[in-house]
């Protein structure tokens, strides 16, 4: 059984396996990379400077070894071997306070580059259309502001520190051993190219898996965030479906468990390699350097502090083969977040918008020859962050238009009602007002203005929305009405929670105003939350109201009420009110009746009424009970 609003597992399967097949990092990745590094690049000298010093006390070391042996220990000289022995411990102390400077740089570096990417991102992705949100799934997106936030963190810390001690260890040590004993140096060498060719492809078949493994690990991440907040739990358990929970949540568990595994084994193939080739060429070193010593032609100092040299040759190897790997992942990781910041926002303002100045007069709103339909994946979202089900559904149902050629005007400081059936395109007609989209084509002008040439602060400062499913933040009241208006006093939110005719309950909770309503405001009823968001409403007290069923969770007594608040607050104000209870529909000083996208009846209830269309067959149908 297929769960509702979900794709069938295999459907999910294909889906995630099309959209990360064949994915390589784009070009020129790593040149956008440099810009986020470029503010810390103080930090990132000492960083690299600390290194250097590490680095240059790891190729030393080995060295004192040969001293001690050589010249203390072997002629039996005490005094070579506590000095000695002492300037190790001095550089010890060195390389333990290089070190830290280290990990503090990079610590301040890291977190740095995550703070700035983390914002820009979140900046980016609140600049987007409607559109976008009604896409994207939330845990794919968070996934980009964590996940691979994080593993891009990596490119600039660990993997920089890491290729800098790697080359320049390498570097230090090779010339040491080269001025040790040449023939052991060039004899250890020539293993290393075995190493590095099942090395490189390693590194291509992890990259390949790490982005499947981000794919599906999001998958994962947004179903949760769906099963976890109130509505998605609700919804599971009125309708008993957790066995079929739990068994979507196991198959896409299995996916990110079947991926991990195979990173973790082509990981540890990276290891066995370079364990292997260490064991050879070790063996190699004590044989010919054994002889050597054997003969005479070379001491035995100096074939201990080759062998230890030569343990750190490796161990740069390593970090550099498996280096290419984390890279990979690293810019992969870069690679997905850039992804997000390319998406160009749909919605912009043009070059010299101008505010709207609704300080003087009332605004008014008209639309001419408007047309709409929504946006497609392509131009608004990307398929990785969409579900399988979403991209089905949009080859399935294309791009059809939703308003065609509308026109109408809604009088500045009147009361204009849409009303019609069920995807009829009322809630498209008010989302054009606030440019939550914009028109196909036809111009919407608020004030005698194009929306498209206001600013979008003024345009959205202007006007005050109130929709059916009255969202609330899981913060305190206090927090969800001062989001109208910041600067709200104590003395005002009263006002306008009294207004609401909700300051009552309020009121009679333990903490009042400082009572933290609960995920998506759970801890009040339906009717509540409206008159929250009505108070919200009532205390930005915008020129331009949109009410899209504003009452629709309200008992006739409570409505009765709220109408006559209303009525009061919209004194004056342009309106467009969505609704089909009666009080609303009678008092309104336009009725524009939508169907199918298209204004069918316009005019007053009476006139409505008289006419004997279809708001009378409305009427008769919905309203003519409450007479």
């Amino acid at each position: 059984m297929t769960m509702l609003g979900q794709p069938p597992v295999n459907s999910l399967k294909t889906g995630s396996r099309d959209a990360t097949k064949g994915r390589q990092v784009r070009r020129g990745t790593v040149r956008r990379i440099v810009p986020y590094a470029r503010p810390y690049r103080r930090q990132i000298a000492v960083l690299l400077a600390a290194t250097v010093v590490s680095a240059c006390i790891a190729a030393a070391n080995p060295l004192f070894l040969k001293l001690i042996i050589d010249h203390g220990i072997l002629p039996k000289n005490l005094g070579v071997v506590v000095g000695l022995s002492l300037g190790l411990a001095g550089l010890a102390l060195v390389d333990a306070v290089a070190l830290y400077v280290q990990n503090r740089c990079s610590g301040r570096v890291g977190e740095g580059l995550v703070y700035e990417l983390r914002t820009e991102v979140f900046t980016h992705v609140q600049r987007q259309p409607l559109a976008f949100f009604t896409r994207a799934q939330t845990g794919k997106l968070v996934s980009r502001l964590n996940t691979d936030v994080m593993g891009a963190r990596q490119a600039v810390t660990s993997l920089l520190t890491q290729a800098v001690s790697a080359v320049l260890t390498l570097v230090l040590v090779l010339g040491a051993m080269l001025y040790l004993s040449w023939q052991i140096t060039v004899a250890a060498l020539v293993m290393v190219p075995v190493f590095l060719i099942p090395a490189r492809l390693i590194g291509r078949r992890l990259q390949r898996l790490n982005r499947t493994m981000m794919e599906h690990d999001a998958e994962l991440s947004s179903m949760m965030t769906e099963r976890f907040n109130v509505s998605g739990a609700t919804l599971a358990k009125l309708y008993g479906r957790a066995p079929e929970e739990r068994s979507l949540f196991t198959s896409r568990a299995a996916q990110v468990r079947d991926v991990s595994a195979q990173v973790v084994v082509w990981n540890r193939m990276l290891q066995i390699v370079v364990m292997v080739l260490t064991a050879f060429t070790t063996a190699l070193v004590y044989g010919l350097g054994g002889g050597l010593a054997v003969d005479g032609s070379l001491q035995f100092g100096t074939l201990v502090a080759m062998v230890a040299l030569l343990l750190r040759v490796y161990g740069p190897i390593n970090q550099l083969s498996a280096m290419q790997s984390s890279a990979m992942v690293a810019l992969v990781s870069f690679d997905r977040v850039f992804e997000v910041l390319d998406l160009r926002p749909l919605i912009a303002e043009r070059p010299g918008a101008r505010a709207l100045d609704a300080t003087t007069t009332v605004p008014d709103i008209e639309f001419e020859n408007v047309s709409f339909r929504y946006p497609t994946s392509a131009e608004v979202s990307l398929a990785s962050l969409e579900s399988a089900a979403v991209q089905e559904a949009e080859r399935t149902t294309g791009d059809r238009p939703v308003l065609h050629d509308l026109s109408f005007h809604a009088p500045a400081g009147r009361l204009t009602a849409l009303v019609g059936p069920s995807g009829a395109g009322k809630t498209t007609i008010t989302q054009l007002v606030p440019r939550l989209y914009d028109p196909a084509s036809g111009t919407v002008r608020v004030g005698g203005h194009d929306v498209r040439d206001l600013t979008l602060a003024s345009l959205r400062d202007d006007i005050g929305v109130v929709t059916q499913d009255a969202h609330l933040f899981h913060e305190t009241v206090r927090a969800n009405l001062a989001y109208a208006r910041p600067g709200a006093g104590e003395r005002e939110l009263v006002e306008a929670c009294e207004a609401a005719l909700i300051w009552d309950t309020i009121r009679a909770l333990p903490e009042g105003l400082d009572t933290v309503v609960g995920e998506r405001g759970h801890r009040f009823s339906g009717g509540e939350k409206q008159r929250i968001a009505l108070a919200r409403l009532l205390l930005k007290a915008p020129p331009i109201v949109v009410l899209d069923e504003a009452t629709a969770h309200l008992d006739s007594e409570s409505e009765a009420a709220i109408q006559r608040a209303l009525k009061t607050a919209l004194a004056g104000r342009t309106s467009l009110v969505i609704a089909h209870r009666l009080s609303t529909i009678r008092e309104a000083d336009q009725i524009l009746v939508v169907e199918a996208g298209r204004i069918r009846e316009s005019g007053t209830h009476d006139k409505l009424l008289a006419a004997g269309g279809l708001y009378a067959d409305l009427y008769r149908s919905q309203f003519a009970h409450q007479r």
